[in-house]
């Protein structure tokens, strides 16, 4: 536990004296209604006994004790969930919700205005509230099959209204279904049978250790120093899809010396790695301090292309341990699961972090050194042509991104979505890298800044703030430079391009030619998408379902839209090989392109002239200057 927050358990009066002091001290706002002393203390703990005998048909049933006192009392469900960065604790999943004292009864009542409230008064002479509840597990996302499941603590729970979770303690148990493993980073104290019980640990503590289940698994030691371990728990619908290839393991097993290698810490006693391989569930990755919540395809451990395309899962949500979790900006770091989260500087959490994930698999031999810059020119290509970059700052994505996440609809282009502070903030960072290079002429790097920024060298799960200002003076003591300006350019202006210095400093140009990209063949074959966003200006799903057309692209002016079903390109039925075929002769010929579809029940032929054939981006070397990614995406931990 972080030693400020003992100071709640002085009187109240006292801590709003102590305010100032805190503020300055930790750089967290102080927040009103986390000012409650907790009832659940270590030594009376709330219980938690979820049994999840029935996870494998969408249900579990949660039984809780809630230290309370007589009159008032308010207890809440989670709402702004750590890792998720918004207001998205599924509140429908809760049903069947009854709250009793000493075995009778009491009427409980949902708060008016905040929805994740509820009240009780409790009788004189009653020191604990029985609450019991069914959670709907996949209402609305999916999170069991019939063959395992993800489970996320903040789900399952109630817990004190106004109090600090580093100071609500809880005691958990599981029960799981007859035969099921299960994987977590929390402390476990006993196992009889089938059911699992948990230590007494803060909530704070519980909410950030997931724990994954199932009837198909293996577990995997990836890498181990004395009692100190980071391990692989895998779980799967089906016994096939952990087949998974030695020399695929072997790869993983340089994780964590990648990692230590380019970060100089630790910050986690035992580390679990907890994948879910499911076509049920949805592709997916949430950090938490101890461990990652990773979902994915039920292949992606035995079909290379996932490993290809999607090969960062794992090492992106590692890195988090680092940055994001250890290190965290400073109005993203609240005290309770009630009070909102300031997501603005998220282009470090996030947008550093793709790039450091990006470059532990590249480093670690996931994917292979030498295929970045094809993977970089990827990642450029995608964001150059973003209609709505020439309005939206990156730090408008980042400010709203608690409700950019779950945004969805038509021209997600022209409104941007919060993938791109990722993808736009690997390109951010790797220009960071590149400058540090040239500026110090290869003598200090972005590993040389992260060292500084996650010291001390060991620690346990502990979370140190930063601001913007912090970032900044921190790479200015790693290389002297206009970093303010830098970020303000590139993070808080309306940029036309992305950040494009990293290319030619690098060594790189980009070029568009018809050669496909591997990492753009792969992403459309395993997505089955026809991804024309370069050529027509079209994203096609499956069936021809047209997902968004570019702004002022052929398609755009010849007034095509997205939701539309594309039934035929110049009059024969459509498919990704039908409109490469169209596009060929459209290159050597003066005819539009005829496509023929469907919109809500309706026929009609739209002409689109493009000629310009197909359109793939590439990086190609600069004659003449070093070659500065491959020293960074080479290994650089000790065999």
């Amino acid at each position: 536990m972080r030693s400020r927050y003992a100071l709640y358990q002085v009187a109240l009066a006292l801590f709003a004296l102590l305010v100032p002091t805190l503020s300055r001290a930790t750089g967290i706002i102080p927040e009103p209604n986390a000012n409650a002393v907790s009832l659940a203390t270590r030594s009376n703990p709330e219980v938690l006994t979820l049994d999840a005998r029935d996870a494998g048909r969408g249900l579990m049933t949660a039984t809780m004790r809630i230290p309370v006192r007589p009159g008032p009392f308010t207890f809440v469900y989670p709402e702004w969930i750590p890792g998720e960065h918004g207001p998205t604790g599924p509140l429908a999943d809760i049903s069947q919700l009854r709250v009793s004292a000493n075995g009778k009864p009491l009427t409980w009542r949902r708060d008016k205005v905040d929805m994740y409230a509820f009240h009780v008064d409790v009788p004189a002479g009653v020191t604990a509230l029985q609450v019991r509840f069914t959670v709907l597990v996949n209402s609305p996302t999916p999170m069991s099959t019939p063959n395992l499941a993800v489970l996320n603590w903040n789900r399952v729970l109630f817990y004190q209204n106004n109090t600090d979770s580093h100071d609500d303690y809880f005691k958990t148990s599981i029960i799981l279904p007859e035969g099921w493993s299960f994987g977590t980073a929390l402390p476990v104290a006993s196992r009889q049978g089938n059911r699992v019980d948990f230590d007494v640990v803060p909530l704070n503590m519980l909410v950030d250790s997931p724990l994954d289940c199932g009837r198909y698994y293996k577990k995997y030691t990836l890498w181990q120093q004395g009692a100190v371990y980071q391990r692989l728990d895998v779980f799967a619908d089906r016994p096939q899809d952990l087949d998974i290839p030695a020399s695929l393991i072997a790869k993983y097993k340089r994780m964590t010396p990648e990692a230590l290698a380019l970060y100089g810490s630790r910050h986690w006693n035992n580390y679990h790695s907890l994948l879910v391989l499911s076509n049920r569930i949805g592709f997916e990755g949430i950090e938490h301090h101890q461990s990652s919540d990773d979902r994915a395809p039920d292949t992606f451990m035995t079909n290379p292309k996932w490993q290809l395309v999607a090969g960062d899962l794992l090492t992106h949500e590692f890195s988090h341990s680092w940055n994001g979790k250890y290190r965290r900006p400073w109005d993203l770091t609240t005290l309770n699961f009630q009070i909102p989260q300031r997501t603005d500087l998220l282009w470090v959490y996030e947008g550093m972090n793709q790039y450091l994930g990006d470059l532990l698999s590249f480093r670690m031999g996931i994917r292979k050194p030498d295929q970045y810059p094809q993977y970089l020119a990827t990642l450029y290509s995608q964001m150059a042509n973003e209609p709505g970059r020439y309005t939206e700052p990156l730090i408008d994505l980042t400010t709203a991104a608690p409700y950019l996440y779950e945004a969805k609809g038509s021209y997600p282009s022209i409104r941007r979505t919060a993938g791109d502070f990722y993808t736009e903030g690997e390109l951010l960072w790797l220009d960071v890298d590149t400058i540090i290079r040239a500026q110090t002429h290869g003598k200090k790097s972005l590993d040389t800044f992260l060292h500084l920024y996650s010291e001390p060298a060991l620690t346990g799960p502990i979370t140190k703030t930063y601001t913007r200002a912090d970032i900044e003076r921190l790479l200015n003591e790693v290389a002297p430079y206009d970093w303010h300006a830098f970020f303000q350019k590139h993070v808080y202006d309306v940029a036309a391009l992305p950040p494009t210095g990293e290319l030619r400093r690098a060594g790189w140009k980009l070029v568009y030619t018809s050669q496909p990209n591997p990492f753009m063949t792969a992403m459309d074959t395993l997505r089955h998408v026809d991804d024309q966003w370069l050529t027509y200006g079209l994203k096609i799903g499956k069936g021809g379902k047209v997902f968004d057309v570019r702004e002022d692209s052929p398609a755009w002016k010849a007034g095509m839209a997205p939701s539309m079903v594309i039934k035929a390109v110049d009059g024969q039925a459509y498919s990704p090989g039908t409109l490469a075929y169209a596009m060929k002769q459209a290159e050597h010929g003066t005819s539009a392109t005829e496509f023929e579809v469907e919109n809500d029940g309706w026929y009609r032929r739209y002409a689109v002239s493009y000629h310009g054939g197909p359109r793939y981006p590439h990086l190609v070397r600069i004659p003449g200057v070093p070659d500065m990614l491959a020293k960074i995406m080479a290994p650089h931990a000790h065999s």
